[in-house]
């Protein structure tokens, strides 16, 4: 059995890591397997990749000019095709191809005509919509019954809405395909069964962590920044904004008392900077997980009030390091959170985040003990082996 991942990075960013975890646990069962990818670098020995930024950013500009996202870059699939017949996969196993890395029409030609199995993770909305990978903040039901007039048009197409006719041939470059979808929520999962691709089997498969990088990890992190007597309240995000959050963070920094709290957010820039009040710590980027683990283990509560969400793999991390969370109910956010390690409000409610983190940081509901224990359902190899042993079933009919 062979199997052929594709995914837009190898080893970097949250879907190229799930692919060199796969791929590891491939290679431990004796399974010959690759990744193929087209951004960035990766030494891994497995990764093999199929196309170079600057073709990306090229045909990332004929997809704006042009409209038709995700049925450009011909080039580039092409490349990708001739490197799949190279090694004759048995299945192949998509994650991310909507990073103008991959014409659909073409990879799905491919594999109807060569009879491949094809597994499909969804880190997003993006495989039954027009253009879009999430909906919610605008509160679009259109992927339902076909795309059109898409509200979020110009973030994808600066002159055409393509929308109804991306969306058409979404439909028919997949029709037909041995398909199974995998996501990592049971939200996308519901969503899934709503849309074009509900008579698709969908199962679901939770993201995991590492946790021998991401546990209880003492630091002077608390002396540093002189945090001593004063609750800390984390964020991590990456790409800091309205769909993160960031301005309940700046309300909260306003409303919280400054002689007991401070706020500190994790993955900032320049930009942000200028946003942000004094009662807030900003820290651009960690030297490495295991710096990024001790600040977890040093906060009294993590925040993650995102409006917009699949799985986030940052909840997992606070447990897992013994702090618990408060998170808005968007999304796949609450799935990973029980009663003994965290609270969930509704999304939007910033009263609600600000008074469960006051209980949070002042009455201690959530023991570290607690969160450690819930955490031990989030090991990614146990997560990743569900892969394994989809595989293997394929393999065995």
């Amino acid at each position: 059995m062979i199997i052929a991942q594709i995914n837009a990075t190898c080893g970097v960013g949250s879907t190229g890591k799930i692919c060199v975890s796969v791929s590891e646990l491939l290679s431990k069962s004796g399974i010959e397997n690759y990744i193929f990818y087209s951004a960035g670098s990766s030494d891994y020995p497995l990764g093999i990749k199929y196309s170079n930024e600057t073709a990306v950013k090229f045909q990332t500009l004929v997809s704006r000019i042009f409209g038709n996202y995700g049925f450009e870059s011909k080039g580039i699939t092409k490349k990708l095709i001739n490197e799949l017949e190279k090694i004759k996969p048995d299945i192949i196993h998509i994650h991310n191809i909507h990073s103008h890395n991959c014409n659909l029409k073409m990879l799905f030609s491919h594999i109807r005509k060569n009879s491949i199995k094809v597994y499909w993770t969804f880190h997003d909305c993006w495989a039954f919509t027009g253009y879009c990978p999430y909906f919610d903040m605008i509160g679009c039901d259109k992927w339902r019954t076909g795309c059109r007039s898409c509200p979020q048009r110009k973030q994808y197409s600066w002159f055409f809405d393509r929308s109804a006719y991306l969306y058409n041939k979404k439909m028919a470059a997949i029709k037909g395909v041995g398909l199974t979808i995998i996501t990592p929520s049971k939200w996308l999962a519901d969503l899934v069964k709503k849309s074009f691709l509900k008579d698709f089997p969908v199962k679901v498969i939770n993201n995991g962590i590492d946790l021998n990088i991401f546990k209880p990890t003492e630091s002077g992190f608390r002396e540093k920044y002189a945090l001593e007597n004063k609750y800390i309240v984390l964020g991590v995000a990456f790409g800091w904004g309205k769909r993160k959050g960031l301005d309940v963070f700046i309300e909260l920094a306003n409303r919280l008392d400054k002689e007991k709290y401070k706020i500190v957010l994790v993955g900032t820039d320049d930009s942000v900077d200028k946003l942000l009040s004094d009662n807030i710590i900003s820290i651009h980027r960690t030297q490495n997980q295991t710096e990024l683990a001790a600040i977890y283990t040093t906060a009294d509560v993590f925040a993650n009030p995102t409006r917009e969400e699949n799985y986030p793999t940052v909840n997992m991390e606070a447990v897992a390091c013994g702090t618990p969370v408060v998170t808005f109910n968007t999304g796949g956010s609450p799935e990973m959170l029980d009663e003994t390690c965290g609270a969930v409000v509704a999304k939007d409610d910033t009263d609600a985040m600000y008074n469960e983190i006051i209980r949070i940081c002042e009455t201690k509901p959530y023991s570290k003990d607690d969160c450690l224990k819930r955490a031990e359902g989030f090991d990614k190899n146990e997560k990743f082996r569900e892969y394994i042993r989809l595989y293997e079933v394929e393999n065995d009919e």
